[in-house]
C-alpha cells in the first residue's frame, strides 16, 4: 500500500469513521484491517482541534448576488448535522453596510425554533451558534431575535490593527471600535454572554502594507483584558506565508495564551492551508473557515478565498487532530451549496472525497 493511499484512509478513517470510509477507500478490502486497526489505536488518545465555521456569514457576505434566505438556513442545518460545534450564522449589522446581512433575523429565529426549542435533538444543543455584532446596537438585536441568551451564548466583535482598515471596514477609528467593544462586554457580561474578538489585517493591510507583529500583539492583549474570551488573528487578505504567520503567532503569544489565539487564515495566495499547519504545529488550536473557501472581505478589494473547512479537516486530521466533523458529509454540503450558488467547489480535499466516493458506488 503506498504511502499517499494509507494517509488518504487515515484521514477518512479518522473524520468519518471506518463504516463510511471503508465505502469509498482505494484499497477498501485489501486495507480494511490496517486501517480498521489504526483507527482504534489512535481512538480518544487525539488532541481535538476547534473549528469555526463561518460560511453562513463570513462566506455568504461577499457574495454579490442576493443570497436567499432559505438557502442560508438550509446550508445552516446541513452543517449542523457534520459534527460542527461552532457554526457562524449572521451578522447584525447594518443592510446598508452589509446587504447580504438583510436577513439577519430571520436566520436567527431559524436557528433557534430549529435547533433549539423544536428539534429535540440533544446534539444540536451542543452546537454553538455565535452571532458578529458591530456595537450594543447589534447585540440588542440579536438578543432580541435569538430569544435571550438561554439561546445566545457567544458574540463575535470586529476590531482591525489598521487604522485606515478599521475605518473602511466598520466606520470608525481603532479607539472608537475598542469603546464599542467595552460597552458589548459590559451588556454581554450582563447576560453571561461571551465575547470573541476579532483582528482584522493581523499581517498585511490593502491600505497601509504589511502589519508590524507587535502592533497586532499589543491590540490582542487590549482584547483579551478588556474580556473577550478569545482573539481571532485575521489574515483578511490573504498575504500571510508560513514565515509571517510564525512571527505573528510568536509575537502574540509572548502577551495573550496560546489557548486564547485562534487564526482565520484567508486562501487569496494559495497560503492557508500552510499556515493553518504552521500554527498547529506552533500550538494553535482554533481555526475559523468556510465551507468550500466561500466569501472574503467585501471592504479588501480581491481578499477572496477564505480557507477552506475540508481542506482544514483532511489536514488537520492527517496531522494526527481530532476535528469531530465528517469530511464526506461536509463534502456533500460543500457540493451543495456550490450548486445552490452556481459556483465551482472550492475544496480540494472536498473535490476529491467526492470522487473517491463516486468511484465506489
Amino acid at each position: 500500500m503506498t504511502s499517499s493511499v494509507l494517509s488518504f484512509e487515515r484521514v477518512l478513517s479518522r473524520s468519518v469513521g471506518w463504516s463510511r470510509a471503508v465505502r469509498y477507500s482505494p484499497t477498501a478490502k485489501k486495507g480494511a484491517s490496517l486501517a480498521r486497526l489504526y483507527n482504534a489505536a489512535t481512538m480518544g488518545k487525539r488532541e481535538r482541534v476547534h473549528l469555526v465555521e463561518t460560511s453562513p456569514r463570513d462566506g455568504f457576505q461577499n457574495e454579490s448576488i442576493r443570497i436567499p434566505t432559505h438557502i442560508k438556513t438550509e446550508l445552516i442545518d446541513r452543517l449542523s448535522r457534520t459534527g460542527l460545534s461552532t457554526i457562524e450564522p449572521t451578522a447584525f449589522v447594518s443592510p446598508k453596510w452589509v446587504p447580504q446581512m438583510f436577513d439577519s433575523e430571520q436566520v436567527a429565529r431559524h436557528v433557534v425554533e430549529t435547533h433549539y426549542q423544536t428539534s429535540g435533538n440533544s446534539s444540536d444543543q451542543k452546537i454553538n451558534f455565535p452571532a458578529l455584532v458591530p456595537n450594543v446596537t447589534g447585540l440588542e438585536r440579536a438578543l432580541a431575535s435569538y430569544g435571550g441568551s438561554e439561546n445566545l451564548k457567544t458574540v463575535s466583535f470586529f476590531t482591525a490593527a489598521s487604522e485606515t482598515f478599521s475605518k473602511r471596514n466598520i466606520n470608525c477609528s481603532i479607539e472608537r471600535s475598542l469603546e464599542n467593544l467595552k460597552q458589548v462586554i459590559e451588556l454581554a457580561n450582563s447576560h453571561n454572554i461571551q465575547v470573541r474578538g476579532y483582528i482584522s489585517v493581523a499581517i498585511a493591510c490593502p491600505f497601509e502594507g504589511a502589519t508590524p507583529p507587535e502592533q497586532v500583539a499589543q491590540l490582542a492583549e487590549t482584547l483579551i483584558k478588556m474580556g473577550c474570551f478569545e482573539v481571532s488573528l485575521g489574515d483578511t487578505i490573504g498575504m500571510g506565508t508560513v514565515k509571517t504567520t510564525a512571527k505573528l503567532i510568536e509575537k502574540v503569544s509572548q502577551r495573550v495564551p496560546l489557548n486564547q489565539i485562534a487564526l482565520h487564515a484567508h486562501d487569496t495566495y494559495g497560503q492557508g492551508v500552510a499556515n493553518v499547519t504552521k500554527a498547529a504545529e506552533l500550538g494553535i488550536r482554533t481555526f475559523d473557515s468556510s465551507l468550500g473557501g466561500i466569501g472574503g472581505c467585501p471592504y479588501s478589494k480581491g481578499a477572496s478565498g477564505n480557507v477552506a473547512t475540508e481542506d482544514l479537516v483532511y489536514v488537520l486530521e492527517d496531522m494526527g487532530f481530532d476535528t469531530g466533523v465528517d469530511l464526506e458529509l461536509l463534502a456533500e454540503t460543500g457540493d451543495w451549496v456550490s450548486e445552490a450558488l452556481d459556483m465551482p467547489y472550492g475544496s480540494k480535499a472536498g473535490r476529491a472525497v467526492l470522487s473517491q466516493l463516486s468511484l465506489a458506488i
